[in-house]
């Protein structure tokens, strides 16, 4: 049996974005209702569940959803999206402010950390200031650094690579599980916050998955200092009474 409160020391953390440090859920909610009508895919909600993670680029061509193959079409309708979520006023999460501001307070740790996501650089650009969120010391890895996106390793071998860090030394947090198999896929630890996905989700993931290696309900869960020229995470895996 897991320990409620477990410490973990790492080099480094990756963090994804949407649903990790930030809540885009109306917004993207709204935009692929907007999609879904004019590409007439049916309910756009199974499609928001299905696609959570994933590149917007990846989401678009794929021929069983929009099925866009013409190269400037795909680039202006990415753009539209973006624009969609982004007037749906993201929010940053729960801990997740305090969370980065605890990182950035030590010289040391601020070049420890970054964010891999899965948006375009126009998107995370405009997103990250909104929120409120800091811009990492060291910039940040989007869908435009990569040929692959999640669930494939790429973005996570990319943000390690930014930071000058070994990928098996390094925390990846995660919402969605196609984040957790690129981070599990990169050789990282992996920790789920439950903010988009139920516990269950990650404790029966499929073989090709696998389980993150710590699961929690939210950011407050987690405290970091510096110890020994290593982030030292205090990680609260107990289930809160209001999570699923």
């Amino acid at each position: 049996m897991a320990l409620p409160e477990q410490i973990v020391t790492v080099d480094a953390i990756l963090f994804d974005l949407d649903g990790t440090l930030i809540d885009s859920t109306p917004g993207v909610i709204s935009a692929w209702k907007t999609f879904a009508d004019e590409y007439k895919l049916g309910s756009h909600l199974p499609i928001v569940q299905k696609t959570h993670g994933r590149r917007l680029a990846d989401t678009l061509r794929d021929e069983t959803i929009c099925n866009i193959q013409d190269t400037k079409l795909l680039d202006s309708e990415i753009v539209r999206f973006e624009d969609l979520v982004i007037q749906g006023s993201p929010v940053a999460l729960e801990g997740a402010i305090e969370f980065l501001a605890q990182l950035d307070s030590h010289h040391d740790m601020r070049t420890r950390w970054t964010i891999v996501t899965s948006a375009s650089r126009y998107y995370a650009t405009q997103c990250i200031p909104k929120c409120e969120i800091p811009v990492p010391a060291s910039g940040f890895v989007t869908a435009d650094d990569v040929s692959e996106g999640k669930p494939k390793p790429a973005p996570y071998l990319e943000g390690a690579k930014k930071l000058g860090i070994d990928v098996t030394k390094c925390l990846v947090i995660e919402d969605a599980p196609s984040g957790v198999q690129a981070g599990n896929s990169a050789g990282a630890k992996t920790l789920a916050v439950c903010t988009s996905h139920k516990r269950e989700d990650f404790e029966n993931c499929s073989e090709e998955i696998k389980r993150p290696t710590y699961i929690i309900d939210d950011l407050t869960r987690v405290r970091v200092n510096w110890e020994n020229s290593k982030i030292r995470l205090t990680i609260d895996t107990r289930r809160g009474p209001d999570s699923d």
